[in-house]
């Protein structure tokens, strides 16, 4: 592969442009169902959910610290540092302009979410130990990460086009089983820097055997939730599209846990939230 590409393709992930695009993608999904037809692109809703991911993530890489070694993330980072103030701008430009269209409940919701993803690196939590940030409770981080993830692609849009919550509990459902998978993906790879830390996440309380059977149970009960929603919402290519995601989950995590590294859990775990998104779309 060209050496451009793999440029490209850093850039794509390590800006976020593409973690973003994932997020957009699972709202759309998630409209999918409610419009019974392939919503817009753009939307306001579209624009706070796009914008609001690369300021969040942005602001995760600039704080975050590491090593070139360990990470291939960090290493372009410190290369390459001015994009993430850029795109930073540019979400926290996007995320204002999207807010004068937007109803009320959605900007509560934003607000509570906004807290706990900077949460996640910033020591926001008001406790008086060295425990301020929400990454510092490991157990309990990936459970409000699997959360926010699911509210933001699947209640949030819900909440946009004025249905109830109550008429989608599987949806809801899936997209948090979903997250919650591939989040400990994400908890398996930094085991060992989180070791070192103190964290006590979830692979380093029941190991890496116990992780990937977490793993596996999360998606068993994501096929059977499929099959319920299909028995609610009849969609025949909506289903399909699901039962090849639990799959391509499943090769996607195995790959990389034998090849790891930033391109293979950002780009592939990760990507599976936009192959997700595109299977429910083009059916």
């Amino acid at each position: 592969m060209p050496g451009f590409v793999y440029k490209l393709i850093d850039w794509l992930l390590y800006t976020s442009i593409f973690a973003a695009s994932c997020a957009l993608g699972l709202c759309m999904a998630t409209e999918s169902l409610l419009l019974n037809e392939v919503p817009a692109i753009y939307s306001s809703l579209h624009l706070l959910v796009f914008c609001s991911t690369l300021f969040v993530y942005n602001t995760h890489y600039i704080i975050k610290k590491s090593t070139p070694e360990l990470s291939d993330r960090f290493g372009w980072s410190q290369k390459n540092g001015l994009w993430h103030y850029l795109f930073l701008i540019i979400g926290i430009g996007g995320c204002v302009f999207s807010v004068f269209s937007l109803p009320n409940e959605i900007l509560i919701a934003c607000g509570v979410l906004g807290l706990l993803s900077f949460s996640y690196s910033i020591p926001l939590l008001p406790f008086k130990d060295k425990k301020k940030r929400l990454k510092d409770f490991g157990w309990i981080k990936i459970l409000v990460l699997a959360a926010v993830w699911a509210i933001v692609t699947s209640i949030l849009p819900i909440l946009y086009y004025h249905q109830e919550m109550a008429d989608y509990p599987y949806e809801i459902l899936m997209r948090f089983v979903f997250m919650f998978t591939l989040c400990v993906a994400f908890d398996i790879r930094d085991m060992q820097t989180d070791m070192d830390e103190g964290i006590a996440t979830l692979p380093n309380m029941i190991g890496v055997r116990g992780s990937y059977g977490v793993m596996s149970f999360a998606m068993i009960l994501f096929v059977i939730m499929s099959v319920g929603q299909y028995v609610r919402y009849p969609s025949l290519g909506r289903l399909v599209a699901e039962l090849m995601v639990a799959l391509a989950t499943k090769l996607a995590v195995d790959y990389a846990k034998k090849h790891p590294s930033d391109r293979a859990y950002l780009g592939l775990v990760d990507g599976m939230m936009l192959l997700y998104a595109l299977l429910i779309l083009l059916q």
